[in-house]
C-alpha cells in the first residue's frame, strides 16, 4: 500500500467520523468525548492548526493572564503557557475531569517540567472560577459551538475579562460543529463584544473580540 493510499484511507476515516458525529449531535448535545483527546492533541492536529499561528491571531502576549476555555487534553495549553512566560499565567478550564487528567499527565512529562505557570480547573463555561475583570484574555478553539447556551457563556466570559480584554474564538472547518465566520462575529457582538480582528481563512480562522472599556 502506497503512502498516498494510506493518506486517502485516513482522510476517508476522518470524514466518516465527522459525518457520524454531526448526525449524533443532531439528537444528543454533549461535549467531545474524552477518548478523542489523544487525536485532538496530536502532531497531525498541530500540523493543520499551527500553535504559533493560533497564539499570534489570538493576541496572546508575555505577561498576560489567560484562560484556555474548553482546553480538552491541552492541544494548545502548553504553547500558550510558554507564550505568556514566567510573568504570565494560563488557566486550563474544561468541564470534563478525564480531559484534564490527560493534560495533567502531559504537564508531568520531563520536557514540560519547566512550565510552572499553568493551573487546571474543572468548571462550566457558565460558572467560571474567576473574579470579575480578572483576566486579560480568554481563548477557545473549536469550543464555542459545543456550548448549548452560547449567550450565557458569552456573558460569563465578559464578566471575567478586564475592560479592553480579549476574547479569541478559533474555528476549524473539519470540526463537526464548524460555524461560518459571520456566525461567530454575530455571537460575539450579541454578547456585547467589539470586533477586533477576523484572521485566517474559511478553513481555519480566528475571530478576535474586545470587551468594551466601559459597559
Amino acid at each position: 500500500m502506497t503512502a498516498l493510499e494510506i493518506t486517502l484511507i485516513a482522510l476517508g476515516a476522518i470524514l466518516l467520523y465527522l459525518v457520524l458525529i454531526r448526525i449524533i449531535k443532531k439528537f444528543y448535545h454533549v461535549p467531545a468525548p474524552a477518548f478523542i483527546g489523544y487525536f485532538l492533541d496530536s502532531s497531525l492536529r498541530r500540523w493543520v492548526q499551527p500553535p504559533d499561528k493560533l497564539i499570534e491571531r489570538s493576541g496572546i502576549k508575555p505577561g498576560m493572564i489567560v484562560t484556555d476555555l474548553g482546553c480538552g487534553s491541552g492541544a494548545f495549553t502548553l504553547f500558550a503557557a510558554r507564550a505568556v512566560g514566567k510573568q504570565g499565567k494560563v488557566y486550563a478550564v474544561d468541564i470534563q475531569a478525564a480531559m484534564l487528567k490527560q493534560l495533567e499527565r502531559k504537564l508531568a512529562r520531563a520536557e514540560n517540567q519547566n512550565i510552572k505557570n499553568t493551573e487546571l480547573k474543572q468548571a462550566s463555561a457558565y460558572h467560571l472560577p474567576f473574579e470579575d475583570e480578572s483576566l486579560d484574555l480568554v481563548y477557545m478553539v473549536t469550543v464555542l459551538q459545543e456550548i448549548p447556551d452560547r449567550g450565557r457563556a458569552m456573558r460569563e466570559i465578559k464578566r471575567v475579562l478586564k475592560p479592553g480584554g480579549i476574547l479569541a474564538v478559533t474555528e476549524f472547518l473539519p470540526d463537526p460543529d464548524y460555524p461560518l465566520p459571520s456566525t461567530t462575529v454575530k455571537l460575539g457582538q450579541r454578547g456585547g463584544f467589539v470586533l477586533d480582528g477576523n484572521l485566517g481563512n474559511l478553513w481555519n480562522y480566528t475571530i478576535r473580540f474586545k470587551k468594551p472599556a466601559s459597559g
